[in-house]
């Protein structure tokens, strides 16, 4: 047993230095000013920091957020429909896909889904 936990230790400590040491000699010495740079929504970062944000980009990456999340809670309502009972998993589909295209009215009516302004 104290064998195991020898070899374990200093396999551990062996990757533990070669990792390290691999961190040490990859790193490049010339340092690109662009490419250290944050990238956020194709906006210059060098310029000023108050220039006018679309609130645009914003909505349209919460609706799409809000899709993935539609999409992650209808998958498994089709695989349990084998173990629950029909009427209430209609009834629990049926509302919840309601309350989703009363979300995506609501959106189109509010004209957040024009692409073109």
């Amino acid at each position: 047993m104290f064998s195991i936990i020898l070899i374990a230790s200093l396999i551990l400590t062996i990757v533990t230095i070669v990792m390290f040491l691999a961190s040490i000699l990859s790193k490049k010495a010339l340092i690109d000013r662009e490419k250290s740079s944050p990238f956020e929504c194709g906006f210059d970062p060098k310029s000023s920091s108050r220039l006018p944000f679309s609130l645009r980009f914003f909505l349209i990456t919460i609706i799409l957020l809000i899709f993935d999340v539609e999409i992650a809670l209808i998958l498994p309502m089709i695989i349990i429909l084998k173990f629950s009972n029909i009427f209430v998993w209609t009834f629990t589909s049926i509302i919840f896909i309601l309350i989703l295209l009363i979300g995506l009215y609501h959106e189109w009516n509010q004209g957040m889904l024009n692409w073109s302004n």
